[in-house]
């Protein structure tokens, strides 16, 4: 197996460690990038894939994203992330949860976790039996905290509205045409908040019944999952996983925005410029995303209300527009700008 010192997504790192509990078969990796800002939060993913090499890429990329994002947010928290290795069956039990609860146990704190993709706030409180380094735990209705996805969600609409302003002069959705990838629990919410003011909307799920269902509940129309990127819209949001913006995606882009809640859009640094030099906006997605961490990371540091959280998350628009100003002004593509700020942030600049 290739050493993660030779991976292209290995940036100085802080920690990689590799787990394998025999008795409940956990293989899982923790990856933290940086406690410049305080221990490194991010979700745990849940995942099959076909190479452990892939494991250790996505964990990486995932980390140093969450890095970027926590400073970006304003968060007291450094970056990390964990990745759970599923069998081809996804076969998931209490006794592996609990396991990886002693697996964050073990680094002492430097790691703080909460839901990611195929995670639920039923398996975080497996977790939390083994390791008080756990956050997205369920709460009671109207407690903050709990299940990051909607909140997630709440920024990513607040963020598109955002592209929609500087892109038509105008936040006002009626009419404009928006493609959503995935309608898991981040798109489906933003379907359904761009749908109540009148947006147009495309979706697109690698579960066809799913988008079917939600396209039915809120008159959208539905694409093949393969079809989406090359959808005519006028933003595009990415919702499902993350390198899905290349050379060849973006060359086939028919919108004039990409904004959306998946992690690590773009699948290699050139992509930035490809999307500049096509004059197609980009949100950068650790910034748009980030409702959720702030649900969990406040929640976690506590006490906090819902309000304190919402407002933290109408933040989000007034940094994409900052980074958008910049980018105008400099030149440079809007996800650099935000690498530059944000690496400021954690003393990396």
């Amino acid at each position: 197996m290739t050493s993660p010192w030779s991976l292209p997504d290995f940036d100085a790192h802080e920690g990689v460690h590799l787990f394998h509990d025999r008795e409940s078969g956990l293989r899982a990796i923790i990856a933290i990038h940086s406690t410049h800002l305080g221990p490194g939060a991010g979700g745990v993913r849940f995942w099959h894939y076909a190479r452990d090499e892939d494991a250790i890429t996505d964990a990486l990329r995932l980390s140093r994203g969450m890095s970027y994002k926590n400073a970006m947010a304003g968060l007291p928290m450094g970056g990390g992330k964990g990745v759970i290795l599923a069998d081809a069956d996804r076969r998931k039990t209490p006794e592996l949860l609990r396991a990886f609860g002693d697996a964050i146990a073990s680094v002492g704190g430097r790691y703080v976790t909460a839901e990611d993709v195929g995670i639920s706030e039923a398996d975080m409180a497996y977790m939390a039996e083994r390791t008080p380094y756990v956050s997205g735990l369920p709460v009671a209705a109207g407690e903050a905290g709990g299940d990051p996805g909607p909140v997630t969600a709440q920024g990513v609409y607040l963020g598109i509205k955002a592209a929609a302003h500087a892109l038509f002069g105008s936040e006002d959705m009626r009419g404009i045409r928006v493609a959503i990838q995935g309608v898991g629990s981040v798109g489906g919410g933003v379907a359904r908040h761009l749908a109540a003011e009148g947006a147009l909307l495309t979706l697109a799920d690698v579960d066809a019944l799913k988008a079917g269902a939600l396209a039915t509940e809120l008159g959208a129309a539905t694409v093949d999952a393969a079809e989406i990127l090359s959808v005519e819209a006028d933003i595009l949001s990415p919702n499902a996983l993350g390198a899905i913006l290349n050379e060849a995606s973006i060359g086939a882009l028919r919108v004039r925005g990409v904004a959306g809640g998946a992690n690590n859009q773009l699948a290699t640094p050139a992509d930035a410029a490809r999307l500049h030099e096509r004059g197609i906006l980009y949100a950068p997605d650790y910034v748009i995303n980030a409702g959720g961490i702030i649900n969990v990371a406040l929640a976690y540091l506590g006490p906090v209300t819902r309000a304190d959280i919402a407002a933290r998350v109408g933040e989000i628009p007034g940094r994409l527009r900052s980074i958008w100003t910049e980018s105008a002004d400099t030149g440079l593509p809007p996800s650099l700008v935000a690498d530059h700020i944000a690496q400021r942030l954690i003393g990396r600049s």
